[in-house]
């Protein structure tokens, strides 16, 4: 049944003064300064706020075309509901779709779980809530990387009214889009497994910037080393040793079980790297360092790291005791974290001529074209290489 205006009337609207405001049946209509007049709506459909602005007079918009255009958000709701797939009568919403993804993906052995779970929990699930999985568009897609940036938003409040929100500060790009990519895999998922049919929106990544890796010489190693024995964190220690002799990343570091560390062959195993289960070998200075190490902890324990207050029983993060140690060595903890030792130890075996894909094997990454990134431009070992070509042509007969 047609729904009867009493305010927001042709005549109405033509009377409104300037910068007055008529609100009936979720459309509102407000006249501008410059006498141009805006229709806006602000309605609820299948438990999700639609509030945007549809047009202006001196586009050609009228009450009529506002009504049409409601009834096609209403339709469209309907068809949605009828299109879901065989079995569901109600659409997921995404709070419920990431707890079942992440369900799933340990019955599946799936990669990564751990960051999997701290992207959704922490970032994508608070930002998206109960908003249906199939209700996704390109413009929460970009409210949340503005979001995630520390831009400043326009956010909704219980009564539909906009609040300008701040954050003091945002994430980089490349974080971002680490969420972003986690959307995506749950986005393929949910089609995999019969939950949505098709995908409801392209996901558009930021442009990441290929700078310059940061990465430490000899002599700051050595500094940094000696800092790190000296401080008042007993674990600070052997994490440097283990991240610049074995290039494993952090969380693979503290999450070493002491039955996976094999002294006699040099060998690691980390049955949940980033790029799937892996054996990762390390130095003979390492090897018989972990067996001075192991031999001084309590009998029993089955952490390299172990921690009592922590829910796995192995420390998760030494992020404040290796700020300290690295300012303490005379470097800028902003710029050397935690992820530099990999940085360093990786870039140390491309400088010492180690192949390619021999570093590929030693570090655990996907591609040979991630390890390419670690062969910099001002490297001795491509000095070395042009001196050797040199040498060549000039050779004496």
């Amino acid at each position: 049944m047609a729904k009867t205006f009493i305010k927001m009337t042709r005549p109405c609207m033509r009377k409104l003064p300037a910068n007055g405001r008529i609100n009936e049946h979720g459309i509102s209509f407000e006249r501008l300064s410059n006498g141009d007049g805006v229709f806006a709506v602000n309605i609820m459909v299948d438990g999700r706020r639609i509030h945007r602005v549809v047009g202006r007079e001196s586009d050609g918009t009228t009450r009529t075309q506002v009504e049409e255009f409601i009834a096609k958000v209403r339709n469209d709701a309907k068809l949605d509901r009828l299109d879901l797939p065989r079995g569901r009568k109600t659409a997921l919403s995404f709070r419920v779709t990431a707890e079942r993804y992440l369900g799933r993906l340990v019955e599946e052995g799936g990669r990564d779980l751990r960051m999997k779970r701290v992207r959704l929990n922490q970032h994508l699930v608070p930002f998206f809530g109960d908003l249906p999985l199939t209700k996704i568009t390109g413009f929460d897609l970009e409210r949340y990387k503005r979001h995630r940036r520390g831009e400043p938003a326009v956010k909704s409040n219980s009564r539909g009214k906009g609040r300008l929100t701040h954050r003091s500060f945002g994430a980089a790009p490349g974080t971002i889009n680490r969420e972003l990519a986690v959307l995506s895999h749950l986005l393929n998922k949910a089609i995999e497994w019969r939950w949505i049919l098709q995908r409801p929106v392209k996901i558009n990544r930021f442009k990441e910037e290929s700078g310059r890796i940061v990465y430490l010489t000899v002599e700051q190693i050595a500094r940094l080393v000696e800092c790190a024995k000296a401080d008042a964190n007993p674990q600070i220690y052997p994490f440097i040793v283990v991240g610049l002799e074995t290039s494993m990343r952090a969380m693979e570091i503290l999450s070493i079980r002491t039955q996976d560390i094999d002294i006699e062959k040099r060998t690691i195993y980390i049955p949940n790297a980033k790029a799937g289960p892996r054996t990762q070998p390390m130095t003979a200075h390492l090897s018989e360092f972990l067996a001075a190490h192991l031999d001084a902890l309590p009998a029993g324990t089955p952490w390299l790291f172990p921690s009592i207050s922590a829910k796995d029983g192995h420390t998760v993060t030494v992020r404040k005791p290796f700020r300290r140690v690295v300012a303490a060595a005379g470097l800028d903890p902003d710029r050397v974290v935690r992820h530099t030792l990999r940085h360093t130890a990786i870039t140390h075996l491309v400088q010492a001529g180690v192949d390619l894909p021999t570093v590929k094997r030693i570090s655990g990454h996907k591609t040979l074209a991630m390890v390419e990134r670690y062969a910099h431009a001002n490297g001795e070992h491509i000095k070395t290489a042009m001196d050797k070509l040199d040498s060549r042509y000039r050779r004496t007969a």
